[in-house]
Protein backbone atom coordinates (compact mmCIF):
# COMPACT_ATOMS: atom_id res chain seq x y z
CA UNK A 1 0.00 0.00 0.00
CA UNK A 2 1.55 3.11 -1.30
CA UNK A 3 1.00 6.47 1.15
CA UNK A 4 -1.88 8.32 -0.82
CA UNK A 5 -3.47 4.75 -0.05
CA UNK A 6 -2.71 4.47 3.33
CA UNK A 7 -6.26 4.95 6.01
CA UNK A 8 -4.48 7.68 7.27
CA UNK A 9 -2.90 10.01 4.52
CA UNK A 10 -2.75 12.89 6.62
CA UNK A 11 -0.50 11.40 9.44
CA UNK A 12 1.67 9.20 6.62
CA UNK A 13 2.17 12.75 4.81
CA UNK A 14 3.27 14.39 8.48
CA UNK A 15 5.61 11.74 8.79
CA UNK A 16 6.97 11.88 5.54
CA UNK A 17 7.60 15.75 5.81
CA UNK A 18 9.32 15.21 8.79
CA UNK A 19 11.86 12.18 7.39
CA UNK A 20 12.35 14.83 4.43
CA UNK A 21 12.68 17.41 7.10
CA UNK A 22 14.86 15.62 8.80
CA UNK A 23 17.10 14.60 5.80
CA UNK A 24 17.86 18.26 5.16
CA UNK A 25 19.07 18.95 8.04
CA UNK A 26 21.36 16.02 7.89
CA UNK A 27 22.70 17.96 5.01
CA UNK A 28 22.95 21.28 6.76
CA UNK A 29 24.76 19.78 9.41
CA UNK A 30 27.38 17.76 6.68
CA UNK A 31 28.05 21.32 5.01
CA UNK A 32 29.31 22.60 8.14
CA UNK A 33 31.32 19.95 9.60
CA UNK A 34 32.25 16.82 8.68
CA UNK A 35 30.16 13.87 10.88
CA UNK A 36 29.30 9.91 10.51
CA UNK A 37 26.95 9.72 8.16
CA UNK A 38 23.95 8.52 10.18
CA UNK A 39 22.43 5.47 10.15
CA UNK A 40 19.29 4.71 8.38
CA UNK A 41 15.75 6.10 10.48
CA UNK A 42 13.92 4.28 12.39
CA UNK A 43 10.56 3.42 11.45
CA UNK A 44 8.17 6.24 12.23
CA UNK A 45 4.69 5.42 13.88
CA UNK A 46 2.07 6.41 16.01
CA UNK A 47 0.26 4.68 18.40
CA UNK A 48 -3.18 4.77 18.97
CA UNK A 49 -5.18 3.82 22.81
CA UNK A 50 -8.85 3.99 23.28
CA UNK A 51 -9.93 5.56 27.21
CA UNK A 52 -13.20 4.44 28.90
CA UNK A 53 -14.12 7.59 29.82
CA UNK A 54 -17.84 7.88 32.19
CA UNK A 55 -20.43 10.08 30.05
CA UNK A 56 -20.19 13.59 30.35
CA UNK A 57 -23.79 13.84 32.04
CA UNK A 58 -23.02 10.92 34.39
CA UNK A 59 -22.83 12.54 38.05
CA UNK A 60 -22.35 10.10 41.47
CA UNK A 61 -25.01 9.53 43.35
CA UNK A 62 -23.44 11.07 46.78
CA UNK A 63 -22.44 14.09 45.28
CA UNK A 64 -25.42 17.30 46.26
CA UNK A 65 -25.43 19.23 43.50
CA UNK A 66 -24.89 23.03 44.38
CA UNK A 67 -27.51 25.18 45.20
CA UNK A 68 -28.81 28.13 42.94
CA UNK A 69 -28.46 31.24 44.77
CA UNK A 70 -30.61 34.32 43.49
CA UNK A 71 -30.06 37.61 45.04
CA UNK A 72 -32.15 41.06 45.27
CA UNK A 73 -31.95 44.33 47.19
CA UNK A 74 -34.72 45.49 48.69
CA UNK A 75 -37.16 48.61 46.85
CA UNK A 76 -38.68 51.34 48.47
CA UNK A 77 -42.59 49.99 49.03
CA UNK A 78 -41.41 46.47 49.02
CA UNK A 79 -43.46 43.92 50.80
CA UNK A 80 -41.73 40.40 51.92
CA UNK A 81 -44.61 38.75 49.00
CA UNK A 82 -42.59 41.04 45.90
CA UNK A 83 -39.42 39.87 47.48
CA UNK A 84 -39.70 36.18 47.37
CA UNK A 85 -41.62 36.30 44.31
CA UNK A 86 -38.44 38.18 42.74
CA UNK A 87 -36.58 35.67 44.38
CA UNK A 88 -38.08 32.89 42.86
CA UNK A 89 -39.38 31.17 46.44
CA UNK A 90 -42.18 29.64 46.11
CA UNK A 91 -43.40 28.01 49.57
CA UNK A 92 -46.59 28.41 51.25
CA UNK A 93 -45.43 28.11 54.61
CA UNK A 94 -42.43 30.53 54.86
CA UNK A 95 -44.53 33.97 54.63
CA UNK A 96 -46.14 32.78 57.58
CA UNK A 97 -43.46 31.89 59.50
CA UNK A 98 -41.34 35.12 58.61
CA UNK A 99 -44.36 36.82 60.16
CA UNK A 100 -45.53 34.95 63.21
CA UNK A 101 -41.96 33.81 64.41
CA UNK A 102 -39.99 35.79 67.12
CA UNK A 103 -36.62 35.07 65.33
CA UNK A 104 -37.17 36.14 62.66
CA UNK A 105 -38.22 39.75 63.99
CA UNK A 106 -35.33 41.43 62.11
CA UNK A 107 -37.06 40.76 58.91
CA UNK A 108 -39.92 42.56 59.79
CA UNK A 109 -38.42 45.89 58.43
CA UNK A 110 -37.43 45.66 54.65
CA UNK A 111 -34.60 48.67 54.55
CA UNK A 112 -34.44 49.94 51.38
CA UNK A 113 -31.05 49.05 49.39
CA UNK A 114 -30.41 46.03 51.58
CA UNK A 115 -29.56 42.59 50.29
CA UNK A 116 -31.80 39.42 50.01
CA UNK A 117 -30.46 36.20 48.97
CA UNK A 118 -32.22 32.62 48.71
CA UNK A 119 -30.36 29.16 47.89
CA UNK A 120 -32.54 26.39 45.61
CA UNK A 121 -31.84 23.24 44.91
CA UNK A 122 -32.53 21.57 41.55
CA UNK A 123 -35.86 21.06 42.10
CA UNK A 124 -36.64 24.42 43.24
CA UNK A 125 -36.72 23.91 46.91
CA UNK A 126 -36.03 26.22 49.47
CA UNK A 127 -32.14 26.01 51.21
CA UNK A 128 -31.43 28.99 52.63
CA UNK A 129 -32.78 32.33 52.65
CA UNK A 130 -30.72 35.04 54.27
CA UNK A 131 -31.61 38.56 55.38
CA UNK A 132 -28.65 40.96 55.25
CA UNK A 133 -30.43 43.59 57.48
CA UNK A 134 -27.23 45.51 59.30
CA UNK A 135 -24.50 44.72 57.10
CA UNK A 136 -22.04 47.07 58.89
CA UNK A 137 -22.09 48.14 62.57
CA UNK A 138 -20.09 49.25 65.32
CA UNK A 139 -20.22 47.54 68.79
CA UNK A 140 -18.43 46.16 71.65
CA UNK A 141 -16.82 43.70 69.24
CA UNK A 142 -15.45 45.80 66.58
CA UNK A 143 -16.77 46.32 63.11
CA UNK A 144 -19.94 43.56 62.31
CA UNK A 145 -21.96 42.54 60.01
CA UNK A 146 -25.87 40.92 61.25
CA UNK A 147 -28.32 38.63 58.76
CA UNK A 148 -30.83 36.39 59.87
CA UNK A 149 -31.00 32.84 58.20
CA UNK A 150 -33.96 30.77 57.65
CA UNK A 151 -33.80 26.99 57.18
CA UNK A 152 -36.36 24.51 56.50
CA UNK A 153 -36.25 22.20 59.49
CA UNK A 154 -37.29 19.08 57.55
CA UNK A 155 -40.41 18.46 59.04
CA UNK A 156 -42.37 20.89 56.47
CA UNK A 157 -41.62 23.82 59.40
CA UNK A 158 -38.83 26.47 59.03
CA UNK A 159 -36.07 27.84 61.46
CA UNK A 160 -34.57 31.47 61.98
CA UNK A 161 -31.44 31.92 63.38
CA UNK A 162 -29.53 35.48 63.59
CA UNK A 163 -25.61 35.87 62.73
CA UNK A 164 -22.52 37.98 63.05
CA UNK A 165 -19.72 37.54 61.25
CA UNK A 166 -16.29 40.11 61.70
CA UNK A 167 -16.21 43.13 59.03
CA UNK A 168 -12.43 42.35 57.29
CA UNK A 169 -10.66 45.92 57.39
CA UNK A 170 -8.68 47.50 54.31
CA UNK A 171 -6.45 49.87 54.03
CA UNK A 172 -7.19 52.07 51.15
CA UNK A 173 -5.54 55.13 49.18
CA UNK A 174 -6.58 58.08 47.69
CA UNK A 175 -6.08 60.84 45.92
CA UNK A 176 -8.44 64.08 45.13
CA UNK A 177 -8.35 66.96 43.17
CA UNK A 178 -9.81 69.87 43.66
CA UNK A 179 -11.89 71.52 41.08
CA UNK A 180 -15.12 73.21 42.46
CA UNK A 181 -15.53 71.66 46.21
CA UNK A 182 -14.07 69.25 48.82
CA UNK A 183 -16.62 66.86 48.34
CA UNK A 184 -16.84 66.86 44.70
CA UNK A 185 -13.13 66.10 44.52
CA UNK A 186 -13.73 63.20 47.53
CA UNK A 187 -16.85 61.79 44.99
CA UNK A 188 -14.76 61.52 42.03
CA UNK A 189 -12.48 59.88 43.76
CA UNK A 190 -14.60 57.67 45.42
CA UNK A 191 -13.71 58.23 49.26
CA UNK A 192 -16.90 58.07 51.82
CA UNK A 193 -18.50 61.38 52.85
CA UNK A 194 -17.27 59.86 56.54
CA UNK A 195 -13.51 60.28 55.60
CA UNK A 196 -14.18 63.53 53.84
CA UNK A 197 -15.48 64.90 56.94
CA UNK A 198 -12.88 63.66 59.10
CA UNK A 199 -9.88 64.92 57.12
CA UNK A 200 -11.90 68.32 57.90
CA UNK A 201 -11.40 67.88 61.25
CA UNK A 202 -8.09 66.67 61.19
CA UNK A 203 -6.67 70.23 59.60
CA UNK A 204 -9.21 72.13 60.70
CA UNK A 205 -6.76 74.09 62.82
CA UNK A 206 -4.45 74.65 59.47
CA UNK A 207 -7.10 75.25 56.86
CA UNK A 208 -10.39 76.71 56.77
CA UNK A 209 -12.46 74.74 54.56
CA UNK A 210 -14.77 77.23 53.80
CA UNK A 211 -12.52 80.37 52.50
CA UNK A 212 -8.85 78.71 51.81
CA UNK A 213 -9.86 76.16 49.01
CA UNK A 214 -8.19 76.84 45.81
CA UNK A 215 -8.99 75.25 42.30
CA UNK A 216 -5.81 72.78 41.88
CA UNK A 217 -5.47 71.78 45.49
CA UNK A 218 -4.56 68.16 45.95
CA UNK A 219 -5.28 66.11 48.76
CA UNK A 220 -3.83 62.23 49.67
CA UNK A 221 -5.25 59.87 52.15
CA UNK A 222 -4.59 56.47 53.63
CA UNK A 223 -7.87 54.68 55.30
CA UNK A 224 -9.53 52.32 56.85
CA UNK A 225 -12.36 50.73 55.04
CA UNK A 226 -14.35 47.84 56.49
CA UNK A 227 -15.64 45.17 54.06
CA UNK A 228 -18.03 42.08 54.39
CA UNK A 229 -18.19 39.33 51.11
CA UNK A 230 -16.45 42.25 49.08
CA UNK A 231 -18.88 44.94 49.74
CA UNK A 232 -17.88 47.96 51.57
CA UNK A 233 -20.14 48.40 54.65
CA UNK A 234 -17.99 51.32 56.82
CA UNK A 235 -15.30 53.43 56.92
CA UNK A 236 -13.00 53.52 59.77
CA UNK A 237 -10.20 55.62 60.67
CA UNK A 238 -8.01 57.91 58.60
CA UNK A 239 -4.08 56.61 59.41
CA UNK A 240 -2.26 59.16 56.69
CA UNK A 241 -3.36 62.67 54.81
CA UNK A 242 -1.85 64.84 53.01
CA UNK A 243 -2.92 67.95 51.68
CA UNK A 244 -1.71 70.89 49.23
CA UNK A 245 -3.62 74.06 49.93
CA UNK A 246 -2.30 77.50 47.77
CA UNK A 247 0.80 75.89 47.42
CA UNK A 248 1.55 74.72 51.19
CA UNK A 249 1.46 71.14 52.17
CA UNK A 250 -0.13 69.77 55.35
CA UNK A 251 0.33 66.49 56.75
CA UNK A 252 -1.27 64.25 59.54
CA UNK A 253 -0.55 60.58 60.34
CA UNK A 254 -2.00 58.73 63.70
CA UNK A 255 -0.38 57.78 66.44
CA UNK A 256 -1.35 55.86 69.49
CA UNK A 257 1.98 55.41 71.95
CA UNK A 258 1.67 52.32 74.35
CA UNK A 259 -1.04 52.75 76.70
CA UNK A 260 -1.90 56.25 75.93
CA UNK A 261 -4.46 57.92 73.46
CA UNK A 262 -4.13 58.19 70.31
CA UNK A 263 -3.83 61.80 68.74
CA UNK A 264 -3.07 63.05 65.23
CA UNK A 265 0.37 64.61 64.16
CA UNK A 266 2.15 66.23 61.40
CA UNK A 267 4.89 64.29 60.10
CA UNK A 268 7.35 66.62 61.97
CA UNK A 269 5.71 65.17 65.42
CA UNK A 270 3.89 68.38 66.22
CA UNK A 271 0.27 67.64 67.48
CA UNK A 272 -2.44 68.70 65.80
CA UNK A 273 -4.93 68.33 68.52
CA UNK A 274 -5.50 71.77 70.79
CA UNK A 275 -5.96 70.66 74.23
CA UNK A 276 -9.78 72.45 73.85
CA UNK A 277 -11.99 72.66 71.24
CA UNK A 278 -13.65 76.44 70.73
CA UNK A 279 -17.33 74.59 70.26
CA UNK A 280 -18.71 72.49 72.34
CA UNK A 281 -21.71 72.17 69.77
CA UNK A 282 -20.27 71.48 65.94
CA UNK A 283 -23.01 73.82 64.18
CA UNK A 284 -24.78 76.30 66.30
CA UNK A 285 -25.05 80.08 66.61
CA UNK A 286 -23.99 82.41 70.15
CA UNK A 287 -26.67 84.01 71.63
CA UNK A 288 -25.24 85.41 75.11
CA UNK A 289 -21.77 86.11 75.16
CA UNK A 290 -19.68 86.37 78.56
CA UNK A 291 -19.62 89.19 80.61
CA UNK A 292 -22.29 91.38 82.50
CA UNK A 293 -25.91 90.84 81.26
CA UNK A 294 -29.64 91.36 81.87
CA UNK A 295 -31.25 88.26 82.94
CA UNK A 296 -33.47 86.49 80.65
CA UNK A 297 -35.69 85.33 83.38
CA UNK A 298 -35.11 87.34 86.74
CA UNK A 299 -34.79 90.28 84.68
CA UNK A 300 -31.47 92.10 86.37
CA UNK A 301 -28.41 92.50 85.68
CA UNK A 302 -25.90 89.77 86.63
CA UNK A 303 -22.51 88.48 85.77
CA UNK A 304 -23.17 85.60 82.86
CA UNK A 305 -20.00 83.41 83.32
CA UNK A 306 -19.94 81.52 80.07
CA UNK A 307 -21.29 81.54 76.34
CA UNK A 308 -24.50 79.99 75.20
CA UNK A 309 -25.27 78.40 72.31
CA UNK A 310 -28.26 78.37 70.63
CA UNK A 311 -29.53 74.75 69.51
CA UNK A 312 -32.42 72.21 68.89
CA UNK A 313 -33.28 69.87 72.07
CA UNK A 314 -31.37 66.78 71.74
CA UNK A 315 -28.48 68.29 70.02
CA UNK A 316 -25.10 66.28 70.94
CA UNK A 317 -23.19 67.83 73.53
CA UNK A 318 -18.77 67.29 72.82
CA UNK A 319 -16.41 67.40 75.25
CA UNK A 320 -14.11 70.15 74.55
CA UNK A 321 -11.06 67.87 76.19
CA UNK A 322 -10.10 65.04 77.21
CA UNK A 323 -10.95 64.77 81.42
CA UNK A 324 -12.59 63.40 84.45
CA UNK A 325 -16.13 63.76 85.15
CA UNK A 326 -16.46 65.57 88.57
CA UNK A 327 -19.93 66.10 88.93
CA UNK A 328 -22.73 65.00 87.18
CA UNK A 329 -26.45 65.97 87.78
CA UNK A 330 -28.99 68.63 88.72
CA UNK A 331 -27.96 71.94 90.36
CA UNK A 332 -29.97 75.08 90.70
CA UNK A 333 -30.03 77.37 87.79
CA UNK A 334 -27.66 75.03 85.34
CA UNK A 335 -30.36 72.39 85.29
CA UNK A 336 -29.25 69.15 84.40
CA UNK A 337 -25.04 69.69 84.13
CA UNK A 338 -21.97 67.59 83.58
CA UNK A 339 -18.25 69.38 84.80
CA UNK A 340 -15.18 67.95 83.86
CA UNK A 341 -11.73 68.34 85.63
CA UNK A 342 -9.15 68.51 82.60
CA UNK A 343 -5.43 68.55 82.65
CA UNK A 344 -3.69 70.72 85.12
CA UNK A 345 -5.65 73.46 86.93
CA UNK A 346 -8.81 73.59 84.02
CA UNK A 347 -12.02 72.71 83.86
CA UNK A 348 -15.05 72.89 81.89
CA UNK A 349 -18.84 72.89 82.17
CA UNK A 350 -22.00 71.76 80.67
CA UNK A 351 -25.32 73.36 81.12
CA UNK A 352 -28.98 73.05 81.39
CA UNK A 353 -28.76 69.18 79.25
CA UNK A 354 -31.76 67.71 78.63
CA UNK A 355 -30.47 64.22 79.05
CA UNK A 356 -26.40 62.65 79.77
CA UNK A 357 -25.05 60.04 77.36
CA UNK A 358 -25.64 56.82 78.23
CA UNK A 359 -22.63 55.07 80.95
CA UNK A 360 -21.32 58.59 82.60
CA UNK A 361 -20.96 58.86 86.36
CA UNK A 362 -18.55 60.42 88.62
CA UNK A 363 -15.02 59.68 88.00
CA UNK A 364 -15.82 58.49 84.05
CA UNK A 365 -12.60 59.15 81.66
CA UNK A 366 -13.84 60.75 78.32
CA UNK A 367 -12.03 61.95 75.37
CA UNK A 368 -12.08 64.96 73.28
CA UNK A 369 -14.94 65.20 70.69
CA UNK A 370 -16.74 62.52 73.02
CA UNK A 371 -20.80 62.96 73.08
CA UNK A 372 -21.21 64.23 76.98
CA UNK A 373 -24.82 64.51 77.17
CA UNK A 374 -27.62 66.95 74.64
CA UNK A 375 -29.14 69.93 74.44
CA UNK A 376 -32.22 70.87 77.18
CA UNK A 377 -33.73 73.58 78.40
CA UNK A 378 -33.36 72.42 82.17
CA UNK A 379 -32.87 75.32 85.05
CA UNK A 380 -33.09 78.71 84.46
CA UNK A 381 -33.30 78.22 80.58
CA UNK A 382 -36.12 80.12 78.45
CA UNK A 383 -35.55 77.42 75.60
CA UNK A 384 -33.01 75.03 74.72
CA UNK A 385 -29.23 75.98 74.75
CA UNK A 386 -25.86 75.33 75.84
CA UNK A 387 -24.56 77.29 78.82
CA UNK A 388 -20.56 76.26 78.27
CA UNK A 389 -18.19 77.54 81.31
CA UNK A 390 -14.25 77.50 80.90
CA UNK A 391 -12.76 77.75 84.19
CA UNK A 392 -8.73 78.01 85.26
CA UNK A 393 -7.96 77.15 88.63
CA UNK A 394 -11.74 77.05 89.18
CA UNK A 395 -12.35 80.67 88.31
CA UNK A 396 -14.83 81.56 85.09
CA UNK A 397 -12.44 83.05 82.02
CA UNK A 398 -14.17 83.72 78.78
CA UNK A 399 -13.52 80.84 75.90
CA UNK A 400 -13.59 82.59 72.91
CA UNK A 401 -10.94 85.29 74.33
CA UNK A 402 -8.48 82.93 76.06
CA UNK A 403 -5.34 81.60 74.75
CA UNK A 404 -6.09 77.55 74.59
CA UNK A 405 -3.11 75.58 75.65
CA UNK A 406 -2.08 73.24 73.46
CA UNK A 407 -0.74 69.65 73.64
CA UNK A 408 2.18 68.22 75.10
CA UNK A 409 5.06 67.11 72.32
CA UNK A 410 6.20 63.85 71.76
CA UNK A 411 8.38 62.20 74.79
CA UNK A 412 12.18 61.88 73.38
CA UNK A 413 11.06 58.37 73.57
CA UNK A 414 8.37 57.68 71.32
CA UNK A 415 9.77 60.01 68.73
CA UNK A 416 11.46 56.58 67.13
CA UNK A 417 8.35 54.03 67.60
CA UNK A 418 6.36 57.75 66.24
CA UNK A 419 8.95 58.39 62.95
CA UNK A 420 8.49 54.39 62.46
CA UNK A 421 4.68 54.96 61.67
CA UNK A 422 5.33 57.92 59.22
CA UNK A 423 7.43 55.94 57.34
CA UNK A 424 4.84 53.01 56.62
CA UNK A 425 2.04 55.67 55.49
CA UNK A 426 4.33 58.04 53.61
CA UNK A 427 5.42 55.01 51.33
CA UNK A 428 1.98 54.84 50.86
CA UNK A 429 1.34 58.27 49.83
CA UNK A 430 4.85 58.85 47.97
CA UNK A 431 3.08 55.79 45.61
CA UNK A 432 0.14 57.88 44.78
CA UNK A 433 2.32 60.65 44.03
CA UNK A 434 4.07 58.74 41.64
CA UNK A 435 1.32 57.55 39.93
CA UNK A 436 0.31 61.09 39.32
CA UNK A 437 3.62 61.65 37.92
CA UNK A 438 3.22 59.22 35.46
CA UNK A 439 -0.15 60.04 34.31
CA UNK A 440 1.04 63.81 34.13
CA UNK A 441 4.41 62.52 31.67
CA UNK A 442 2.30 60.23 29.64
CA UNK A 443 -0.29 63.34 29.10
CA UNK A 444 2.72 65.37 28.08
CA UNK A 445 3.68 63.09 25.11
Amino acid sequence: MNLDESPHPTRHRITKSLLIAATGLFITAAALAVVKPPEAPLPAYVALQTLELSPIHARSADITPAPFIAETRIRRGDTMAAVLQRLKVDDPGLQPFLVQNKDARSIYKLYPGRVVQAALDDRGALVWLRYKHTPGTQDSDGFVSKWLEVRPDGSGDFTATEHRTPAEVEVRIAEGNITSSLFGAADSADIPDAITIEMVDILSSKIDFVKDLRQGDKFRVVYDAYTHEGREVGTGKIRALEFLNRGQTYSAVWYAPDNDQGAYYDFAGNSLKGAFLRNAIKFTRITSRFGLRKHPIHKQWRGHNGVDYAAPSGTPIRATADGTVEFIGRQNGYGNVIILRNYGNYSTLYAHQSRFAAGLRRGAKVEQGQIIGYVGSTGWATGPHLHYEFRIAKKPVDPLAVDLPVTRPLEPAQRKAFQSVVAQYQTHIDFLARIQDTKQDLAQR
